[in-house]
Formats: C-alpha cells, structure tokens, sequence
C-alpha cells in the first residue's frame, strides 16, 4: 500500500457534490476514470491540496493533509507531492533546465544543478536544456513536465489527463512510453483519464466514477470486463449490452433470449431469481468465421451480417446484425483474409465465459 487514503466530499454552487468513500489506492499505477464532469480533476486536486474539500479527510503514510473536523489543512508545496497538469503549465519564458529546477529554489545551486541534470538525463530530454516550451513537441513537453514534477523526489505522483493535449498520432505513441517512464519512476501515482486505452496502458487498479461517486474498483481487466451494473459497462465501453429474459438453467448454463435469438452463458453469474438480465460483450471477444463452425468449442454461433467497417488503427470495428446487433473487433489482416464488406455473411461466435451478466 502507498499510505493514501481519503474520504471526503466536496461541493459546489451548482449541486453537483463529489463523495469520495474510502479512497486507498495501491503502490503503483491507480487511474481516476469516467466522463467529462465526473469529478476525476476535482478528487486529484483535493489530493493536491490545490481544492479543498467540504468535510472528510486526506492522509499520506499517516501524515494528515486535510482533516475538517481537526482543523488541519497542509498547503501543496507541503505534501512532497508531483502534479502534472493537463496543458503541462510550463513557464513559456525559461528554459527547459529552468523550469525543472523551478521548484528547486530552496536547494543550494551545485546540489540544484545536479538535481536538474539528473532529470534531464533521466528523461532524455539534456539535448532540449537550453530550449524554451514554444520551441518544443507535445512529446518533449510531455517529459519536461514530468520530470519538473519528478526532480524534487515526491513521494506521490498526480497526472490530470496527462496525453489528452496531444493530437491523437502522438497521443498514440507516447501512450507506451508514458506507461514504461511510470514504470521506471516506480512511485505510487494516480492519474486522470476519460479514455479507456489510456487507462488500459497505465493503470494497474481503475476507479470509475460518475456524478462525483466512485462505482466501481478494481484491477483495469477485471473492471473493463466484469463491470459491476450498466452505467459502469457504458462509461468502460463494453461494445455489446444485450438486454435477455431467462429462459432456464442446467448443467451450469443458463440460457438467455435476446428475441428470437439464443444464447448460452455461464450461471454462475446468474443473481438468484433474476428473470431478465443484460448481457455484456466485448467486441475483441467476438471470433467470426466464413464456415457454420457448428462443432467448434464456443457455445454461441449467430448467423450475421456485416453491416459497416471502421478502421481504429491496426484494428477494424465490425457492426454486425444477428437478429440484434453486435460489434467485432479485428485485426485488419483478418479482415482482409476473411473479405469482410458490408453486405458479408459470416458467423459470429462468442465462448459463454467471455459474456458476463449484470
């Protein structure tokens, strides 16, 4: 565990209240997930002590931040904490070196000096050291950023949407690297973010939030694939949320009806007396096939057809229709080596412990 941990609420003029309840992420990566408006940027900078909360309180490896009832509130600079803002908030007159070791007035120059050049070398930016912000990337931005927050050796690292500034080609690329310096970093950190394959390529624990209320935790694959209820499977993304009446249980499968369409999944999921459940599918767990493939292992075989094609990058979103529709994601190999066109008749097929009920 990294120590923090938090309950608090804080409201605004307009209604909306943020509830945070027994916030206590782990030592690595934790993400701060939902839509614009949830209150992911307000919670970090409660945390900061940039905002500060209604009631509640905010530790750190015991050391209490905020507390209302005691009367306690530890400014920013006091926390020993990094903040990476969204537009990276960089000083557009000083240099790169310069608005590193900007936090470092404290330290004696040969000391400041070694700090900035550590950070620099650390990040390989030390061929940008004499550069000014306007003069740089998205991506060198990025690192210059991240390493002002780093070089005062902070003992909690916040990222508010730290690639959403970036256009989505370097958005892209720097997804990975982000995740590898975070790694290297090896700092308890948490980060904002609203898009699902930036918290899938950094978090290691995700908090989806809605309406200033956590809904859900857990590690990124068991949320993104096990969301808890439907507004959960909504803001994660689930491509396919299938609404099905309970036709009957046997042998540890439970068959549902989506109209006229059957399907068969696993039980266990089942609540005890529900009659009508929703089905939640992820397109990358769709298989499709140019045959009846009536004897292969998956439960669930549809006969479908393809109703559109949209390439994502290496990948391509196919929009089925089974007699209800159905998303398929694949590569665009697979695609071209099953002749994929709208208008395609395929068979979609969909292993029973790949679906989960909610």
């Amino acid at each position: 565990m990294n120590g923090l941990r938090a309950s608090f609420t804080k409201k605004f003029p307009a209604g909306l209240e943020i509830r945070v309840e027994n916030f206590q992420p782990g030592p690595n990566v934790a993400v701060l997930f939902g839509a614009s408006g949830a209150g992911k940027t307000t919670i970090l900078r409660c945390l900061a002590g940039l905002e500060k909360p209604d009631a509640g309180e905010i530790c750190f490896h015991g050391e209490i931040w905020f507390q209302k009832n005691g009367n306690i509130f530890v400014p920013p600079q006091k926390r020993n904490l990094g903040f990476v803002p969204q537009d990276y908030a960089l000083f557009p007159h000083l240099t790169v070196a310069e608005n590193i070791g900007y936090g470092l007035h404290r330290l004696a120059a040969p000391e400041k000096k070694s700090r900035v050049a550590e950070a620099l070398d650390w990040l390989d930016i030390a061929d940008l050291a004499a550069r000014r912000p306007q003069k740089l990337s998205g991506g060198e931005q990025q690192r210059v950023a991240l390493a002002r927050a780093v070089v005062r050796r902070p003992q909690l690292l916040l990222l508010d949407e730290p690639l959403s500034a970036l256009d989505t080609p370097t958005r892209q690329r720097l997804r990975g690297e982000l995740a590898a310096l975070l790694a290297k970093l090896n700092l308890p950190a948490v980060l904002v973010t609203h898009d699902r394959l930036e918290a899938a390529a950094l978090g290691e624990e995700i908090f989806v939030l809605a309406a200033g209320k956590i809904l859900q935790h857990g590690s990124v694959t068991e949320v993104f694939n096990r969301p808890a209820s439907l507004d959960v499977a909504r803001l994660v993304g689930t491509d396919t949320v299938l609404a099905c009446d309970v036709m009957g249980v046997a042998e540890g499968l439970v068959t549902l009806a989506a109209g006229s369409a059957r399907l068969t999944e696993m039980a266990d999921q089942l609540p005890p007396g529900a009659r009508q459940v929703h089905v939640c599918i992820r397109a990358e767990d769709v298989i499709l096939s140019l045959d009846a493939a009536l004897h292969s292992s998956p439960r669930n075989h549809f006969a479908a057809v393809v109703k559109a094609l949209t390439p994502e990058g290496p990948l391509v979103r196919i929009e089925l229709d089974c007699g209800f529709a159905l998303k398929a994601l694949l590569t665009r190999q697979s695609c071209a080596e099953l002749e994929l066109q709208p208008g395609s008749r395929v068979t979609a097929l969909i292993k029973a412990p790949q679906a989960h009920l909610v």
